[in-house]
């Protein structure tokens, strides 16, 4: 018997605001597709068109995905004939290289980033300003100023992209029924993160911090000083756009925490070859004491903690500040993802395909992509909801499938979904009375840095990850193999290997005002 979650109608179709985050919007809007629609009925517009996924298994590996119920129903709620594939971003490079290019082309992250290929760059896409100007007013209303930038290039919006009003994504989560067995409070400073760590150790936690390879979700620490090695985690220092791991203060005493959490046994000693796959497994088997993840994945760890440990309690806490108040993880870009159009297609077609993610943003689109079909995944009783969550793994795939589908919406969370679920106003307060007040600015470049792809080994291969130089001397540091008194020439290495060229461009982009992403609060 599948469970059953009863909403209001109208409760859930009036959206609201959140601090800093809205996801639908918060007035009733006429969708530029039934404006399409409307009068003498068109024929369906036809166009082929590619998602990003960086998976290569799911629902879509299952079913025959252009004669898909959910494609189906897309098509007649759009007026559109799509033939559809989805692309994993890893091969991307393949598509453009063998000129399989779609009409549309969906791709995470910025117009620049690796994964397009220099497509953009090529000329390969059309630019949408005037399109967008004329049939997408909901986008061109809802859409912030730094989520067109980033999808921009030489002055000109080429993507349309998923966006985020909210940029701070990512909570410190504990096993709360621990920390109420130790007798301490939440930790407040880095300090009273070490003392927790030690005293979950001495309670029997196996990982009493969840560490991993990279330190990829396992950067506390690097938040509570600030100097997270990360691609739009530079700042301006003496005039200088300089990454900020340069803060060689702040980066020993960071690299001198997580040798202490290391020597002491407070994360696995294997961290440093830590997968994703085991670190979660990890998690979910109650073996963590504390980790980080994004928000929204509460409801994974309140499900599969207390099904492996009877009693188990998950909750988020304030990260660790560090001797500055700083606090938290990265600020993320303005954009989780983009569409982009192909230059060969016909501008009456352009123009429907821009009506298309025009109505993505409305609430008959909001309501599709969260709830699916009247009568199949939900009910409408007396008014009210009643939509059938996933119970096992196939439905869950399912249901992120649709969500996958959705496009030109804002991100940062499905507000409508949030009504209807459980732990939903437990995440948006933690959005609104946490991650609010914490996370890490940072100077970004869309286009990307050129010295970036000259110097790979100096360049920050994503917004999550840092330079391998880097990365290589902070694990043998936190492994006791180098000195961390040796930092100041790690960066003479990381110039010598490129560094400088970096800094130079950065400098003068940011001088010169030439594509720069200033991610969060202000610098």
């Amino acid at each position: 018997m599948r469970k059953a979650v009863t909403v209001a109608l109208i409760g859930a179709l009036s959206l609201g605001t959140m601090a800093g985050c809205s996801t639908g919007t918060t007035q009733p809007q006429e969708t530029a597709m039934s404006t399409a629609t409307t009068g003498v009925k068109k024929p369906p517009t036809k166009f082929s068109i590619s998602y990003p996924t960086t998976a290569n298994t799911g629902y879509h590996t299952r079913v025959d995905i252009n004669n898909d119920k959910w494609v189906k129903k897309l098509e007649e709620l759009t007026g559109t004939d799509l033939t559809l594939r989805i692309t994993e971003v890893s091969k991307m490079s393949v598509m453009f290289a063998s000129n399989d290019v779609p009409d549309v082309v969906g791709s995470l992250g910025t117009a620049t980033d690796k994964a397009m290929s220099g497509s953009v760059e090529a000329g390969m896409f059309m630019p949408l300003d005037d399109l967008l100007k004329q049939n997408a007013p909901n986008l061109m209303k809802l859409v912030p100023k730094e989520a067109w930038e980033a999808v921009s290039y030489k002055g000109k919006i080429y993507g349309i992209p998923n966006w985020l009003n909210n940029p701070s994504r990512r909570a410190t989560f504990i096993r709360s029924d621990l920390l109420e067995k130790s007798g301490l409070p939440a930790p407040k400073t880095v300090d009273d993160f070490l003392n927790v760590l030690r005293k979950f150790k001495e309670m029997g936690v196996k990982y009493p911090y969840g560490g991993r390879e990279t330190l990829k979700y396992a950067d506390t620490i690097l938040g509570a000083y600030d100097v997270l090695p990360y691609k739009e985690q530079f700042e301006l220092v003496d005039g200088q756009v300089v990454p900020k791991f340069f803060d060689v203060d702040n980066m020993t005493k960071a690299l001198t925490v997580y040798k202490t959490m290391f020597d002491e046994g407070l994360m696995a000693k294997e961290f440093a070859t830590t997968s994703s796959t085991d670190w979660l497994k990890n998690i979910r088997a109650g073996d963590v004491g504390i980790w980080s993840s994004n928000l929204v994945s509460l409801n994974d760890f309140r499900t599969n903690i207390p099904n492996a440990v009877k009693g188990a309690k998950v909750d988020v806490i304030s990260s660790p500040k560090g001797p500055e108040g700083k606090s938290g993880y990265l600020m993320y870009l303005p954009v989780t993802s983009a569409h982009y159009i192909n230059k060969n297609v016909k501008p009456e077609t352009a123009a429907e395909i821009v009506k298309y993610f025009d109505w993505m943003s409305s609430d008959e689109a909001y309501k599709f992509f969260t709830f699916g079909i009247e009568g199949d995944t939900y009910t409408v009783v007396d008014g009210k909801i009643k939509y059938k969550e996933p119970t096992n793994k196939e439905e869950q795939e399912e249901q992120d499938h649709r969500g996958t589908l959705h496009s030109a919406h804002e991100s940062t969370v499905n507000r409508l979904k949030m009504e209807t679920d459980p732990n939903g106003p437990y995440i948006l307060n933690a959005f609104d009375n946490v991650l609010a007040h914490e996370g890490l600015s940072g100077i970004g470049f869309a286009p990307d840095l050129e010295a970036n792809s000259k110097f790979p080994d100096a360049a920050s291969p994503g917004s999550d990850a840092a330079p391998k130089i880097i990365m290589d001397h902070m694990i043998k540091m936190i492994y006791g193999k180098e000195p961390i008194s040796d930092w100041p020439k790690v960066i003479e290495e990381y110039k010598s290997k490129g560094g400088y060229e970096i800094i130079k461009e950065a400098t003068d982009r940011y001088q010169n005002k030439k594509g720069v992403l200033l991610l969060g609060k202000k610098l």
